[in-house]
């Protein structure tokens, strides 16, 4: 799912118009967790998921003034025009819905959790110990909440790399949030609430003000 949103979303709007994009890329990514979901970890953790998703919601609000500070440096007022209404509806519906959802699942849900057994072969002294994590190691067998320093930091990278340039820092700070969610509260549905916020925030933060370059 992941792959095919980054797929669509690089067409040019001169062959493929915004609209469509991301028409498009809501039916096809949706239609692929669908047909993938029994191969994905649970959501849930030990813990209450009412919990996860008011600890997540909270976490989604300080978020976004993280990302707002730590982006702040990097953008120039003015810099972008604003969305049409129908693109601005779809983009909002596409980032708080959609995005929230295969971002965690392929970040922390298997990223973070493939470094973690890559780090634990590499602690052992195995022998291509990324092989093992990958070949003859299970990502369902680490249990939620699990978690390395090397785990933490190549998954934190992995988001960030998915983000444009002047936005680094404030993916870097922001992943490292989504990190503590999973550790502390031990499911992805506090991360995917947290997402959701964050991204719907934001969204009503520049529709409202008309800060279009923070978006």
């Amino acid at each position: 799912p992941y792959l095919a949103y980054v797929g669509i979303a690089s067409i040019p709007a001169a062959i493929l118009p915004m609209e469509a994009n991301y028409i498009l890329r809501i039916v096809t990514v949706s239609l692929l967790l669908f047909w993938a979901w029994r191969w994905y970890c649970p959501l849930r953790g030990p813990r209450s998921a009412l919990g996860s998703i008011l600890v997540g919601s909270g976490a989604g609000l300080l978020g976004l003034l993280l990302w707002l500070a730590f982006l702040f440096p990097f953008v120039t007022s003015g810099d972008q025009q604003p969305w049409s209404t129908s693109s601005f509806l779809l983009r909002l519906l596409s980032a708080g819905l959609l995005v929230p959802l295969f971002e965690e699942l392929i970040m922390r849900g298997f990223l973070l959790r493939l470094a973690l057994q890559w780090d634990h072969a590499r602690k052992s002294k195995q022998e291509e110990p990324f092989f093992i994590a990958l070949d003859e190691r299970s990502v369902n067998d680490v249990l939620p909440g699990k978690w390395s320093w090397a785990a933490i930091l190549l998954s934190t990278l992995a988001f960030v790399s998915g983000h444009a340039l002047h936005e680094w820092l404030a993916a870097t700070v922001f992943g490292l949030l989504m990190a503590w969610l999973w550790v502390s509260r031990k499911d992805l549905l506090s991360c995917i609430a947290a997402h959701a916020v964050t991204n719907i925030a934001l969204a009503l933060f520049v529709y409202s003000t008309g800060n279009w370059q923070f978006w």
